[in-house]
């Protein structure tokens, strides 16, 4: 019990020194990552959709 113990207040002592984002980093890191989504989704598209044209005029 004692182990679980210090864990809990080692990993309480660690999480006070973590330098936490500000609303408006994560905002724009969210922003990123869903353009980048939407980018790869419609390149992946555009791409599925090719090959598709491409198999049906070989076949």
């Amino acid at each position: 019990m004692k182990k679980i113990i210090q864990f809990v207040k080692e990993s309480y002592a660690e999480l006070r020194k973590v330098i936490w984002p500000s609303r408006e980093d994560v905002i724009s890191s969210v922003k990123v990552v869903i353009i980048s989504t939407i980018i790869v989704a419609a390149v992946l598209g555009l791409v599925d959709v090719l090959l598709l044209f491409g198999i049906r005029a070989i076949f």
